[in-house]
């Protein structure tokens, strides 16, 4: 009886939930991957990261991916219809791509993150928000007067600063989102046009610090983490004496 109540409880306290975020090509952008994996990890996430990539991203980069704790995922690509293809920018072709994710159906629910983006603090209890729908915008507008949506604090967007920057606290910043031309943190050298503000130096500090701590590489946790719920069955059963361990993104 002991292994089946085990069995139910594991279960019952494995969540089918993940972070997922998207690359292509041979690029940098990795870096900024790298670096979202780690602030994840520092955070104390419970959950993995996904990483839906291109077939035209390296074996060395999908390596690198991996020792970091990362779930690599090959998607096929996604082009628009012939009609739409004259974009501003070229990488609006490629983000049809990212449709591709709704197919990872192992998950119950994913949070997308991009590539640029960093994470510091830990944000796993949006997973808890209502599951919403997929056409946001037009709810959005539609529930304007009414709706909630969530404060400054869950996305810092650089190119804000510029426009809004009394809106940002950056004690309680959780997410930032390095999206303004010239702010890649591994990219900064200080030169870029625009990008002298101290806020923007200070947050490119915070993400180098992150990518650049030894401490926050994968650390093989992989075992420890889809040991836990065993490890909590066994020790509400009294089995066993439950300690804490870190997690791994």
């Amino acid at each position: 009886m002991a292994p089946e109540a085990v069995t139910s409880t594991m279960i019952n306290v494995v969540p089918k939930r993940a972070y997922v975020t998207f690359l292509a090509g041979n690029g940098d952008y990795i870096k900024g991957v790298v670096g979202l994996a780690k602030g994840l990890r520092k955070a104390k996430s419970a959950y993995p990261l996904v990483v839906a990539i291109l077939p035209d991203v390296p074996q060395e980069h999908r390596r690198i991916l991996e020792s970091q704790g990362c779930i690599v995922r090959e998607i096929v690509p996604l082009s628009p219809p012939e009609s739409q293809t004259n974009f501003a920018m070229a990488y609006y072709v490629i983000n049809y791509s990212k449709l591709r994710i709704w197919e990872f159906v192992e998950y119950d629910k994913m949070i997308y993150l991009d590539g640029d983006i960093q994470v510091f603090d830990n944000i796993d209890h949006l997973f808890d928000l209502s599951d919403g729908y997929f056409y946001a915008d037009f709810l959005n507008m539609y529930f304007k007067d009414i709706y909630k949506p969530l404060p400054p604090i869950y996305n810092l967007v650089l190119a804000m600063l510029w426009r809004h920057p009394e809106k940002f606290d950056f004690e309680k910043i959780k997410v930032a989102h390095y999206c303004a031309a010239g702010s890649k943190p591994w990219r900064y050298t200080g030169e870029e046009e625009n990008m002298q503000r101290e806020d923007i130096k200070i947050l490119v500090k915070k993400w180098r610090d992150i990518y650049e701590d030894e401490s926050l590489d994968y650390k093989n946790f992989s075992s420890n983490v889809i040991a836990q719920p065993l490890i909590k069955a066994l020790s509400e059963a009294g089995v066993v004496e439950e300690n804490n361990a870190p997690s791994a993104a």
